[in-house]
């Protein structure tokens, strides 16, 4: 996959700031932006969607783009830009200790932004395998997606991230405890039937008959297996 097809996600309180980022990005070939202008939103995103690359400003109607961070480290190493006013270094540090990857101070160049994101790009997403071929489907980790009699059926969030653990460990069992740790994080007590139903999903997505799994399986009183040829 390019750089420039990647899904991206912007968080700004600022709409100025967003229509410049998100127009400037799209001048130059960025094809998949998501807007956000506070926390909430952007965490109601990152459950819904997964993303390659997030953008985020530092001060935030209701919280801070720390936060945001914080919460997607918990499920994800996806890697996290910050666009901010704040020049401060120790907040540049603090961002850098949390995970982030990169840190710009407004004002910014549109061009120094798209060099920075593409750099950003090319480390974290190297040249991938193929896609992975199922029985009925192929698994595309690449776009996120599920190819299924000629269609492509997105993955939320939470599916790819179970996917990608599976997978990681294919034909290896991998336990409740170790599958709710890597999707919901360390916090992830009362999360059993949360696991369960997803689980059903992931099979509704990449099964020929989800009630008869041939690759998504549960091992009894363990955890669960994907296997692949």
């Amino acid at each position: 996959m390019k750089e420039k097809d990647r899904k991206l996600l912007i968080l700004d309180d600022n709409p100025e700031i967003l229509d410049m980022v998100t127009e400037s990005l799209s001048i130059v070939g960025f094809s998949h932006l998501k807007r956000a202008a506070s926390k909430k939103e952007a965490l109601e995103l990152l459950e819904k969607k997964a993303f390659d690359l997030a953008i985020l400003d530092i001060m935030l109607p209701d919280g801070s783009g720390f936060e945001v961070l914080r919460e997607i480290r918990k499920t994800s190493n996806m890697p996290v830009l910050f666009l901010s006013a704040i020049s401060d270094i120790e907040k540049q540090y603090q961002g850098f200790e949390l995970g982030a990857d990169d840190y710009i101070v407004k004002p910014f160049r549109p061009k120094e932004l798209e060099l920075r994101i593409l750099s950003i790009l090319k480390r974290s997403y190297p040249e991938q395998d193929e896609l992975v071929r199922l029985s009925a489907c192929q698994i595309d980790f690449e776009s996120a997606a599920i190819l299924k009699d000629g269609e492509e059926i997105s993955l939320t969030a939470k599916e790819y991230s179970l996917l990608k653990v599976l997978y990681d460990n294919k034909n290896k069992i991998v336990t409740f405890d170790q599958l709710l740790s890597k999707v919901w994080g360390d916090n992830y007590l009362g999360y059993e039937n949360t696991l369960m139903a997803h689980i059903r999903k992931v099979r509704q997505k990449i099964e020929a008959n989800p009630s008869k799994p041939t690759h998504l399986i549960t091992v009894k009183g363990l955890g669960y297996q994907l296997r692949v040829d």
